[in-house]
């Protein structure tokens, strides 16, 4: 039996026009941070919008909607870790957005493509411990992240 889990993708406003392809992309193929369902389980999104900008005048409201239309996990989008800056306001979203709605918060939807990778890696923007555990589900092997660009 294939069971089901309602899910949200918050993105960062500076990539609202996205479309929305590697973050879909990774969802249906399981890569990334959607690596953490399991394969049986049907995703189904129930929402996908921005933040709405720094500092995130969007996530109450829009984490209500998704919350109203089933969501039981909302992803916070890859793009608010790899855009330069990353997004400072990160770890407060998770933190507010799992003490105020009953779901759980993912950082990360599609794997981290190489590019950003070489950026952030050269630049040193992940190397703090804060920063380890909301990269972790994004990092995955060369060949997967070739994939997303």
């Amino acid at each position: 039996m294939t069971s089901k889990t309602r899910i949200g993708i918050i993105i960062c406003d500076r990539y609202r026009r996205c479309a929305g392809g590697k973050c879909l992309r990774a969802m249906r193929s399981k890569e990334g941070a959607f690596s953490i369902h399991p394969a049986d389980t049907e995703l189904e999104l129930v929402g996908f919008t921005t933040c709405d900008g720094c500092p995130g005048g969007n996530i109450e409201y829009a984490a209500d909607e998704m919350v109203k239309n089933g969501a039981e996990i909302i992803h916070l989008a890859t793009g608010l870790v790899v855009g330069y800056p990353p997004c400072p306001h990160i770890a407060t979203f998770k933190a507010f957005l799992e003490k105020s709605y009953p779901v759980k918060v993912v950082v990360g939807t599609h794997p981290i493509p190489k590019k950003y990778l070489d950026t952030h890696t050269c630049l040193g923007t992940w190397d703090s411990p804060e920063w380890k555990p909301l990269i972790e589900l994004t990092l995955t092997d060369a060949p997967t992240r070739s994939r997303y660009g």
